[in-house]
């Protein structure tokens, strides 16, 4: 196959709605001319109004001036049929996710452009390979997708085909620059980049609501303000809306065929039966009222404090930083070899669970509560304690007291292999550093992607460089040999620099990119 050159001034989108109108909108601010077309007739009408509108909007709030808005409406035009867009540089695709569709579109666009036309697609979950499957000249067709609203959401995905021919994607990754957006390349995976990364938050946060381990609410206050996401799984689900969501866990799921680490929840299918999607129809895992959530308030912590507090030294650092807040808090702390008979027992397991911890260490599990110590417990923003199933009630709520007493807020779930944080967390890493394995993106553009397009504080792989790649191991082999289930397998990609001392975010040493490459 030989490379081309391929200069793109003039883009058609074919399928003008949330999507086509917000690459319309980069692209003709960029200078681009612009064609829009739909198969419902007046469509492009509208959205060609909608543009207008949106650079009024824009104009009138002082950030786009009078002049640019006009030569960026005037770059934009309808266009009635297929036929109109053959003297364009580059069509975008951005229809129904169906398959056979979109290779019929595709199929009769390359009767119409010529052969040094890109041919993307916009498409969140379809191969393509696939998609370019049904064309004579394959090469041109690359995945382009970008994530809605599309001028708020700075990413991009260049996926390339099997067939496809790097130059293609090439150009596209200029074009996004010219657009002001970010590109990052892909191979032709289920999920590409983002859609894939993105299963460790939600797919493990149904996981652990489906234990009854914690409330939805619970469970998004401990990812929020414990592990510092801006979104917990929930508010991020009725964000996007289980019309959307649950059919792509789904989709990507089977296409793993039947992955474990994927496993999709049968709670978001029932809810998305019983209509309950989320923000846009006003009530989801929450209820919205005039748009905003309605979240259930947190009983107000116990006061009584115990007195005296036995620590596990089992992880010497967890250890240290629990009897800081026991001294803080003014409590005596127990310092034997065991626990004496009326002491408080806190255990800081990684990975296992506080039953499992209890008999590890021959405890009380009457008086054994759990904290979670993979976040910094001093200075915290919120503190996660767990209890056995055997745990008193004076125990729990003791040790409630206890960790609260700096008034730092504590939530106090049901026993769990991993808590929240190290379970979510380390579910997030390992199937980024899976991604990495694969060789899907570079490193870099895997972490890039994934706090461009999920909002994460931390990509995938730095946010597991942060908390120690040997810690996040640990959680997932002690995960696994209480539970069993294959989806907390370490990742090769994890458990070769845990062992080496290797940053995640590292390529292999033969792999990295020589200077003259850089």
């Amino acid at each position: 196959m030989t490379s081309r050159n391929f200069s793109i001034e003039t883009i058609g989108i074919v399928g003008t709605g949330a999507m086509g109108r917000g690459i319309a909108q980069i692209a003709a601010l960029a200078g681009l001319s612009v064609r829009l077309y739909d198969a419902n007739p007046v469509a492009a009408g509208a959205a060609r109004d909608y543009l207008a509108e949106t650079f009024a909007r824009l104009t009138a709030k002082g950030k786009l001036d009078q002049a640019r808005s006009a030569a960026a409406l005037a770059k934009v035009s309808g266009a009635q049929a297929v036929g109109d867009l053959a003297g364009c540089d580059l069509v975008i695709e951005a229809i129904v996710e169906k398959l056979d569709v979109k290779q019929a579109l595709f199929r009769e666009l390359e009767t119409v452009v010529s052969g040094r036309c890109v041919l993307a697609s916009n498409t969140s979950s379809l191969s393509i390979t696939a998609i370019a499957a049904g064309c004579i000249d394959p090469s041109r067709v690359v995945g382009y997708h970008f994530f809605n609203p599309v001028p708020l959401m700075k990413v991009v995905e260049v996926i390339d085909g099997l067939r496809g021919d790097p130059a293609a994607g090439d150009a596209l990754m200029d074009l996004a620059r010219r657009m002001g957006h970010t590109p990052v390349r892909a191979k032709d995976m289920p999920g590409f980049i983002v859609n894939h990364a993105g299963r460790g938050m939600n797919t493990e946060g149904l996981r652990v609501a489906g234990e009854g381990v914690a409330s939805f609410a619970d469970i998004d206050r401990i990812m929020r303000e414990q592990a510092g996401f801006r979104l917990g799984p929930f508010e991020l689900l009725d964000l996007t809306a289980l019309d959307v969501s649950h059919p792509v866990m789904e989709s990507i799921y089977h296409q793993f065929y039947e992955e474990p680490r994927f496993t999709p929840s049968p709670i978001t299918g029932t809810r998305l039966a019983g209509g309950l999607i989320g923000r846009k129809t006003g009530e989801g895992f929450y209820r919205y009222e005039d748009g905003k959530q309605q979240v259930p308030a947190e009983a107000p912590a116990p006061t009584e404090l115990p007195q005296s507090v036995w620590i596990s030294k089992r992880y010497p650092q967890a250890y240290e930083a629990v009897a800081q807040l026991v001294n803080h808090a003014g409590v005596k702390l127990d310092d034997g070899a065991t626990p004496a008979a009326d002491s408080l027992i806190v255990v800081t397991p990684f990975g296992h669970d506080a039953t499992t911890a209890a008999v590890d260490e021959a405890l009380d599990a009457t008086r054994v509560v759990a904290i979670d110590a993979l976040f910094p417990l001093v200075g915290a923003q919120r503190r996660t304690l767990m209890t056995t199933p055997a745990t008193r009630r004076a125990a729990r709520d003791t040790a409630h007291a206890l960790f609260a007493a700096d008034g730092i807020p504590v939530t106090v779930i049901r026993d769990s292999t991993g808590f929240v944080t190290q379970r979510v967390v380390a579910t997030i890493v390992n199937i980024g550093c899976d991604i990495a394995q694969k060789q899907i993106a570079t490193p870099e553009d895997i972490d890039l992607a994934v706090m461009l397009g999920l909002g994460y504080p931390r990509g995938p792989l730095a946010l597991g460089d942060a908390l120690g790649a040997p810690t996040i191991l640990t959680i997932l082999r002690n995960i696994f040999s209480v539970l069993g289930e294959p989806r907390y397998r370490p990742s090769p990609w994890l458990a070769r620099r845990a062992q080496l001392g290797m940053p995640l975010t590292q390529r292999d040493a033969a792999d990295s990119p020589t200077e003259a490459q850089q």
